[in-house]
């Protein structure tokens, strides 16, 4: 029977918080670089700082900002943006789907929704790895440190992306790809089902760029349909034993 310090039950908000703002420094430090190079494109797209940060603040989608400031750049409508905006972002539904059954059933609609806004790859990543239900506050915790290394890298971007060396500029990109190695290598050394299902999605992913018809479609379309179709798989193959639940009176 799991008990209730395996699962965290005992842990204060403020631990909590603590324990995701502490995981969330690599993922700021990631962010701040990432996010450099997208203040750049920004600025090329011709939006100014206020503008650039504005959008960093309130859009924690890496992927849909590049696409949205190529949107701007080409000067294309409104609901072309809507558009790829859906299809490049509906991977955090999934992502959601996947969350909302780690945290506990009467957990209240706003925290559901404040945990929502902060899904990204990388907290969902921390997140998901949490033992037993996770408690909101450790989300917030990465969040409050995630989403300014976010927001103040497109500031800088914008600010003095022009003054650093293309190279220095080329290598930050390749950041975010290195921290989200960090967050899935701990854990697939932990678990041989979660090895398993990287190489197989690897492979796949690697794959779908070859096969005549799949490699036509978008990048943002190939992963949610690799990543519904693994998981998908995994689930039936690797079958995770329902945790039992667990009373304060325990």
């Amino acid at each position: 029977m799991v008990t209730a310090e395996e699962t965290g039950i005992k842990k204060s908000r403020g631990q909590e918080f603590k324990e995701g703002l502490r995981d969330g420094v690599p993922i700021a430090l990631g962010y701040l670089a990432v996010s450099f190079t997208l203040g750049i494109q920004a600025k090329e797209a011709g939006m100014g700082i206020l503008e650039a940060t504005v959008m960093s603040l309130v859009n924690l989608t890496s992927a849909g900002e590049f696409a949205a400031l190529t949107i701007i750049g080409a000067a294309s409508s409104y609901l072309e943006m809507a558009v790829s905006q859906l299809i490049i972002n509906l991977r955090y539904m999934l992502m959601s789907f996947a969350l909302s059954q780690k945290v506990s059933p009467q957990l209240g609609v706003p925290h559901r929704m404040c945990m929502a806004f902060g899904v990204t790859d990388e907290i969902f990543g921390i997140s998901v790895g949490r033992e037993g239900h996770l408690n909101p506050y450790y989300n917030y915790g990465a969040m409050s440190i995630a989403i300014p290394g976010w927001t103040l890298g497109t500031f800088l971007g914008v600010l003095m992306g022009n003054v650093l060396p293309e190279s220095v500029v080329s290598a930050l990109s390749l950041a975010l790809y290195g921290m989200f190695l960090a967050i899935i290598i701990p854990k697939a050394r932990e678990d041989r089902h979660v090895l398993a299902a990287v190489i197989v999605a690897m492979a796949a992913s690697w794959l779908c760029t070859k096969v005549p018809v799949i490699r036509d479609i978008s990048a943002g379309t190939r992963i949610i349909l690799l990543t519904v179709v693994i998981a998908l798989i995994a689930a039936i193959v690797f079958p995770v034993k329902e945790e039992q639940e667990v009373t304060e009176d325990e």
